[in-house]
């Protein structure tokens, strides 16, 4: 066998060095034909990686995460060309505080991937917070469902006192998902104000005192989705309503 000594092996015109059909070049160990050798990219192949088989390269589409919808509201999901699979996140919704010591229980919370192939919309349901309970012991009303059709759903939390006197709201849970957790439960009765139920997203709303008057109530929207209502301070006045759910729908191609 003659061996050819070189520095340099240049294309003669061109970028490209051609290996004919059926002859093999062995570089350093390594084996090339005219039929491994990487394509040339080219803007027709824009985005895309390139993805080798073992014995032959070429350039494929990109996959992964393509876009993310968010629901606060009811509607339907309809499924964007080009996605196989979706990642679904949601909680329900929060339960509402009593007027004086008593918190709410957050929504629960699920997530489950789903082959959307033969899939070309899905109802979406948000689980609405839940009105809190109005001077000394009152009930907190209970958070709503959210559900993805009926892949999966996440039940709300119980409003305080609901579950029995002077306790807080028991915590919502998901269901169907890959994944199913609980809420964060309500705080018991106090001489002052509890912890309302932490959802998978975050914490409930604010506390007040007396003199703010209706602090507590009015500032109810500020909590995580799925948060459980924070009691009033005293019983004259009205804890916070629980926070709404939520619908995430993570789309994949």
């Amino acid at each position: 066998m003659a061996t050819l000594n070189v520095n340099n092996i240049e294309a003669a015109t061109g970028t490209n060095i051609l290996i004919p059909a059926g002859i093999n070049l062995s570089l350093g160990g390594a084996i090339m034909n005219s039929s491994s050798i990487p394509p040339t990219p080219s803007s027709s192949n824009s985005g895309s990686f390139l993805y080798s088989d073992g014995t032959n390269a070429s350039f494929v589409a990109s996959t992964g995460v393509s876009s993310m919808r968010v629901f606060t509201s009811n509607g339907t999901w309809t499924k964007p060309a080009g996605v196989s699979k979706v990642l679904v996140r949601l909680c329900g919704g929060g339960g509402g505080g009593s007027g004086h010591g008593e918190t709410g229980g957050a929504g629960g919370y699920a997530e489950k991937i789903i082959d959307v192939t033969s899939i070309s919309s899905v109802s979406v349901t948000i689980g609405l917070g839940s009105t809190s309970g109005t001077y000394y012991s009152g009930n907190g009303g209970g958070g709503g469902t959210s559900s993805f059709g009926s892949y999966v759903s996440a039940t709300g939390g119980n409003g305080a006192n609901s579950s029995h006197q002077h306790c807080g709201g028991l915590s919502g849970v998901g269901s169907g998902g890959d994944l199913n957790l609980y809420g964060g439960g309500g705080s018991g009765h106090y001489n002052h104000q509890g912890t309302p139920g932490t959802s998978f997203f975050g914490g409930g709303s604010t506390g007040g005192w007396p003199n703010g008057g209706e602090f507590t109530h009015n500032h109810s929207f500020r909590a995580s989705v799925g948060g459980g209502g924070m009691s009033g301070h005293q019983s004259s006045y009205r804890g916070a309503n629980g926070r709404d759910g939520v619908v995430i729908v993570w789309e994949y191609k």
